[in-house]
């Protein structure tokens, strides 16, 4: 896989976060992002690097700046070798250090059939969403479940055309959803948070809401088609087996 396909999707989640966020702060390595509406939410509050500014001794230090009095520090670094040599800095100023694959989907999309998945707006995947969270989190109080759930529609934002996709189960409530961003003009698309709810796990819900993402992605035009996987997290190897390929790597650190 070349170079230039992995600079084509680090840039375009750059320009997701921008789109994303509530207003920026540019930086000489990137910028940040932040949103007072969701001011607790690290996704929506952080340091995105996306170029080589600095030297990476001096981030954490230019973070501390760029944040401000927000409580916690969060940083994602979309170069992958450029992340490795933050670590170290980084690390020894107090955060914690995660990798995620960028994964690319190779060969055809799926055929269809199997389960029916359908657009879903966020209060049909509020109840499963917030139980999801809950599990996550247990000692989360309801404000935060709230604000988990509630900053998904600011995804909306982030791309073209942003669809949350639902597969049901037979008493109607969603049992697995994920989000698909799609940029045609670019010709790339990104599946994000492939979830299933507890109790409807084993049963083809996560199977078939991904495959329907891929069909629509390339019913889009979008050649390019990924997402982002938690390296040390098992999801990486069921999208392996579902033909998605590790094709470059980004960094997040954090700092509470």
């Amino acid at each position: 896989m070349s170079d230039s396909e992995v600079q084509r999707i680090t840039a375009f989640l750059a320009g997701f976060a921008r789109r994303q966020a509530g207003r920026t702060t540019e930086l000489p390595c990137g910028f940040a992002v932040f949103d007072d509406l969701f001011a607790g939410s690290w996704s929506h509050n952080q340091v995105v690097v996306d170029r080589r500014g600095v030297d990476p001794a001096a981030l954490p230090a230019l973070v501390d700046t760029a944040m401000g009095d927000r409580p916690f520090r969060i940083v994602s670094v979309l170069d992958g070798d450029f992340g490795d040599a933050c670590a170290g800095p980084f690390l020894a100023a107090g955060y914690l250090h995660h990798t995620y694959l960028v994964m690319l989907h190779t060969g055809p999309a799926p055929a269809g059939g199997g389960r029916p998945v359908e657009d879903v707006d966020l209060e049909a995947v509020r109840g499963p969403l917030a139980a999801s969270w809950r599990t996550l989190l247990p000692e989360a109080g309801e404000d935060v479940i709230r604000l988990l759930v509630d900053r998904r529609e600011t995804r909306r934002r982030g791309a073209g055309t942003v669809r949350f996709l639902g597969s049901r189960a037979e008493d109607g409530e969603v049992a697995a959803w994920a989000d698909l961003y799609l940029e045609p003009a670019l010709g790339i698309a990104q599946i994000e948070d492939v979830m299933t709810a507890e109790a409807h796990q084993r049963r083809g819900h996560a199977d078939a809401v991904l495959a329907t993402a891929l069909r629509r992605a390339a019913d889009a035009g979008c050649g390019t088609c990924f997402l982002t996987a938690d390296a040390e997290d098992w999801p990486r190897h069921w999208y392996e087996r579902r033909g998605f390929e590790v094709i470059g790597r980004t960094h997040g650190f954090e700092r509470t």
